[in-house]
């Protein structure tokens, strides 16, 4: 009887063996550890975009000081990057708009609106981006994006945007 404890024993093991699972081809993390695809769940994104290039410049909004359409350093860094971008897609359109705080009459405002997107347009082509494909228009003081009346609100509004238009 012991030989066929013995055996019954042996025998289990092997099978067992036998039927053990193989190790998996990618070993999971360890316990409070995970691994995060960053594009997983997010649509891909083409490249010459709106997307793209809101995801590769600095910023698409330059600003201003008020009553004024001088560019200072920081704005110049910003379109130096859309510049770059806007080179490696020569075939891009973009549409850079001006815009006012609140303050002053509604032409005062446009018509510093339209000198804004100007400059910015007139630093862009100095940088090598084509004049014919970067068109301005001027909002004023139409299309604020903060509502407040107080001079926080104010410098965010003193601004020029570029929208790519493809």
């Amino acid at each position: 009887m012991a030989k066929l404890t013995t055996s019954l024993l042996i025998g289990t093991a092997l099978f067992t063996a036998a039927c053990a699972k193989k190790p998996p081809a990618v070993i999971p993390p360890p316990p409070g550890q995970s691994v995060v695809d960053p594009n997983a769940g997010q649509p891909s994104i083409a490249p010459g975009s709106r997307a793209d290039f809101e995801r590769s410049v600095t910023s698409n909004t330059v600003n201003f000081a008020l009553d004024s359409f001088s560019l200072d350093d920081r704005a110049r860094a910003i379109l130096d990057s859309q510049a770059q971008w806007l080179t490696r897609y020569p075939n891009v359109p973009v549409s850079l708009e001006g815009h006012c705080d609140e303050r002053g009459t509604r032409e005062y405002n446009l018509a510093l609106g339209d000198r804004r997107a100007l400059a910015a347009k007139n630093y862009l082509a100095a940088r090598g981006v084509a004049p014919g494909r970067i068109s301005t228009i001027s909002y004023g003081k139409e299309r604020p994006i903060a509502l407040g009346s107080d001079e926080a609100s104010w410098a965010q509004n003193r601004r020029a945007v570029t929208i790519v238009l493809n």
